[in-house]
């Protein structure tokens, strides 16, 4: 049998299930997640052992500026296409560079990474770094600027930006992307793996579009921390990223009258009543001429009569006084609460009786000169 039994008489086959699922999932995780240290093997001769059948050719232009330099290194780079038996041809008259395959060339590729090493030396990139993009694992990115921002200040500005003080940003963004940056006129040659590729394409887009490289810096040094974290190789970053707002756009003017539009109706407005119309509605039509000519003066004197009173009110303003404010007279509230002292009014009362008689004082203080004091200091 297939499923064993215990003393209790419980099958044990759902677990085995069980066990079964969770092999299955964990199997599934390891194929998404390539294993350190893993290399695809390298295309050889064996893999295609007849060749190619019909040859091909890519020709690059190059700045005169370029030529000192490209003359020095030539012979390197022909010795390193020859590996992959590739042909490549410099001239100078035409200031063209051309590579192409030969009959030994095997790899079908190689052509194509000889055409990028060649778009690379053209657009200043050192001989040490193009060469990186014969190997397998190393692709290029040529990035044009040029036509991103209209305005050429603008645009150096934000070059510059890229590059940072004394190229710091520019170092940074190379060691978090582990790519190879050049920023040389209106394009940005990038070499490195294919994720850094990306990452410097978008930090170069952004800073076009006016965002401060910075910002994607920081992102790519907390993601360069999350990804060493195995438990969170397969979540969702976002709550770690920071999400930077723009504070500094200027809000858009908007009008004093802001026109509301309205609902849109297939059918069209209501005619207006005519005069005509009007005057049926109100029973004028089949008055008199005579009468009619009455009911509009009454009309036109009611409304004369209005417009004096307003006009004599507006002239009687002049002449109505503005109204005071009432003066406040300081009046010393008496002590309603404690007893009245009697005998220190009887005191107060003397005194000034003696004040305005012209008396002496009851007890009259002793006269006392400086001279005495002086004296008296020197005795002691």
């Amino acid at each position: 049998m297939a499923s064993s039994t215990t003393d209790d008489g419980v099958s044990e086959a759902p677990k085995g299930k069980k066990s079964k699922k969770t092999k299955n999932e964990v199997d599934e995780s390891e194929l998404l997640t390539v294993p350190d240290g893993w290399k695809e093997p390298a295309f050889s001769r064996e893999d295609n052992p007849r060749g190619l059948l019909e040859e091909s050719s890519f020709a690059t232009l190059f700045p005169k500026y370029r030529e000192a330099y490209l003359k020095e290194c030539w012979p390197l780079v022909e010795k390193a296409l020859g590996e992959a038996h590739i042909k490549a041809s410099l001239d100078l008259i035409e200031g063209s560079m051309t590579v192409c395959t030969s009959r030994k060339t095997f790899d079908p590729y190689a052509i194509v990474r000889a055409r990028d090493l060649v778009k690379l030396l053209a657009r200043s990139v050192p001989f040490e770094q193009a060469v990186r993009i014969l190997q397998d694992d190393m692709a290029c990115d040529i990035i044009k600027i040029g036509t991103l921002v209209r305005n050429r200040e603008r645009l150096v500005k934000r070059r510059q930006r890229l590059i940072g003080p004394k190229g710091s940003t520019l170092k940074a963004l190379e060691l978090l992307t582990n790519c190879y940056v050049m920023v040389q006129g209106n394009t940005v040659s990038a070499v490195g793996p294919y994720s850094g590729l990306k990452e410097v394409r978008k930090v170069v887009m952004d800073t076009m579009k006016n965002i401060h490289p910075i910002y994607n810096i920081k992102t790519l040094m907390i993601k360069r921390e999350l990804a060493k974290d195995p438990e969170l190789r397969m979540e969702s970053w976002e709550r770690f990223l920071p999400k930077f707002r723009h504070k500094n756009l200027t809000k858009r003017k908007e009008p004093k009258k802001k026109s509301v539009k309205k609902e849109y109706t297939p059918f069209p407005p209501p005619q207006p009543e005519s005069k005509v119309d009007m005057e049926l509605a109100t029973g004028e039509f089949f008055l008199r001429e005579s009468v009619k000519k009455r009911k509009k003066m009454e009309e036109i004197k009611v409304k004369q009569a209005e417009a004096l009173t307003k006009k004599q009110e507006e002239r009687n303003k002049a002449f109505i006084p503005p109204k005071e404010k009432p003066l406040m007279k300081k009046t010393t509230k008496a002590p309603s609460e404690g007893k009245i002292d009697i005998e220190a009014l009887k005191d107060k009362m003397k005194k000034a009786k003696t004040k305005k008689l012209g008396a002496p004082p009851v007890n009259p203080a002793p006269h006392s000169n400086p001279a005495d004091k002086k004296k008296k200091k020197n005795k002691g």
